[in-house]
């Protein structure tokens, strides 16, 4: 969009066909611009900045399988937390008050600016946000309720795998990671696709030119009665329904 005709006038035509419109890239100001100008409802499927639609996913996960309110629950990110879901989990932790930790090497905490505008929002809300890098990674995960990742690499960034490797191979979800939770009932999530072994063609070419049979998380890990990754990817269709139902079920 944008090349031979406007985001603005793109906008303005969809929303005289359509009831809404839902937008999964890369620019964020790309689906600001088409919810400025659609006139219908614009649903932010994914862009680099952000993922709003997973993380409702995510939350009612939570709920469904700890068995306490989300505020009192404390949800570890382990990975590249400057990604769309390291700030996605941020900003949707700091809204409905849970405890978040980004485990993380420090280039690639969130940028400054966010962190300080949901660190603010958490204040309202009882909730709290912290950063670790691995040298603190005991204190990071000790009480955690649920433990979070997502690839190494985002989309657009395939050349930087090397790099990625290299600052992430230490921050793999992993059962000594679970086991320093000191809690039995802590579960795994990850917004998929996850690579956990051999059995794909990016995981086998990343294999042989690195040298790394598991990248974010281990199979054991994935496999665990700690996972709750498919239920967590069936929660994306029911909370995407209910907010197409919030939007323009009334219309």
């Amino acid at each position: 969009m944008g090349k031979k005709e406007s985001v603005e006038d793109t906008a303005k035509v969809l929303g005289r066909m359509y009831d809404g419109i839902q937008y999964r890239g890369f620019s964020q100001k790309l689906v600001e611009d088409l919810a400025k100008h659609a006139g219908i409802p614009v649903w932010n499927g994914l862009t680099d900045d952000d993922h709003p639609t997973q993380i409702l996913a995510d939350l009612m996960t939570i709920e469904e399988h700890v068995k306490k309110p989300l505020s009192k629950v404390k949800m570890v990110y382990c990975g590249d937390a400057r990604n769309n879901m390291g700030n996605a989990l941020m900003i949707g932790s700091a809204k409905m008050g849970l405890h978040f930790v980004a485990l993380a090497p420090k280039e690639l905490w969130p940028n400054e600016a966010l962190t300080a505008e949901m660190k603010k929002v958490a204040a309202g809300t009882g909730g709290k946000i912290e950063f670790f890098d691995i040298s603190k990674a005991d204190e990071a995960l000790k009480g955690a309720d649920a433990l979070y990742t997502d690839v190494w690499v985002s989309m657009g960034e395939e050349a930087k795998f090397a790099e990625r490797i290299k600052q992430l191979k230490d921050y793999r979800v992993t059962m000594d990671f679970i086991r320093k939770t000191g809690n039995p009932d802590c579960i795994f999530l990850h917004c998929l696709p996850a690579f956990h072994d051999q059995d794909t063609e990016v995981g086998r070419q990343v294999g042989k030119e690195h040298g790394i049979m598991e990248q974010e998380v281990s199979d054991e890990v994935f496999r665990s009665r700690h996972s709750v990754v498919f239920d967590e990817a069936e929660n994306r269709l029911h909370t995407i329904k209910a907010v197409m139902v919030a939007t323009i079920g009334r219309q």
